[in-house]
């Protein structure tokens, strides 16, 4: 198999405009990820797909692989699915295997990467994706917190903002001495065939109620892997997370 790892990457965060160029010690943050990137043994090429030209130069600055795709994108999956139809546009390989790596990672961990790509040994999975054990009862009921929900083959049955599963007959806030509970992390991997078919997809009622796209997918019938993880990166959403990382790593 030949895999893609796709660096979706927008300048125009309404949280944190310029985010992928925010330095993080004497390196941008989108210079960070795609270095992380590289490292991970599973990825045949590592691109940065942005609707930007100031970070399309700048990824090029540091001899990067980057693409321009279209503003108007409702997520980074429709970002990665541009993304990979210009590269098979562009180039004579093809990639069986896209890698949706978050931009605001900066020290995403390449095990995890390799973790979501092994995943597609199984001919079955449409779809992979991480989850770690929930260690904390505020971690969840915290509704930025999604809960997934898996069956015997480690596909997902649900995700949610919500506790789930609900435990009858216990409080909640003795929940935690009575289940196992994971958090969704945001890394995905897709076989080539399906980003391009799931891009197409209209929204689904269940995701317009939660407002979490792999539900669209799930609604539709893919089947999405879980691999469980005991690692979570660090996202920075703000510029308020941006110092404190400064503050913990400086």
């Amino acid at each position: 198999m030949k895999i893609a790892g796709i660096i979706p990457a927008r300048y125009a965060s309404s949280r944190f405009p310029g985010k992928p160029l925010a330095m993080i010690g004497e390196m941008s943050m989108i210079r960070r990820v795609y270095e992380q990137c590289l490292k991970a043994e599973s990825l045949n090429i590592v691109v940065v797909a942005t609707d930007d030209v100031r970070i399309a130069d700048h990824v090029r600055s540091f001899h990067g692989n980057v693409i321009m795709t279209s503003a108007d994108h409702r997520s980074g999956t429709d970002r990665c699915n541009e993304a990979l139809n210009n590269l098979l546009l562009t180039q004579s390989d093809r990639y069986d295997i896209v890698v949706n790596i978050q931009g605001d990672e900066p020290f995403i961990d390449p095990s995890q990467i390799n973790a979501v790509a092994a995943c597609f040994e199984d001919p079955e999975v449409d779809i992979a994706t991480l989850a770690r054990k929930i260690d904390s009862i505020e971690e969840l009921l915290n509704p930025n917190a999604v809960k997934v929900v898996t069956g015997n083959k480690k596909q997902a049955l649900y995700f949610s903002r919500s506790p789930i599963p609900f435990i009858r007959n216990h409080e909640q806030k003795d929940w935690m001495n009575h289940g196992s509970f994971l958090k969704h992390l945001g890394l995905y991997a897709y076989r080539s065939n399906v980003l391009n078919a799931i891009a197409k997809l209209p929204s689904g009622i269940l995701e317009n109620f939660e407002s979490l796209e792999q539900l669209r997918w799930l609604e539709n019938g893919y089947r999405i892997s879980v691999e469980l993880t005991d690692k979570e990166g660090v996202s920075i959403d703000t510029p308020e997370d941006l110092t404190k990382l400064m503050n913990i790593i400086w």
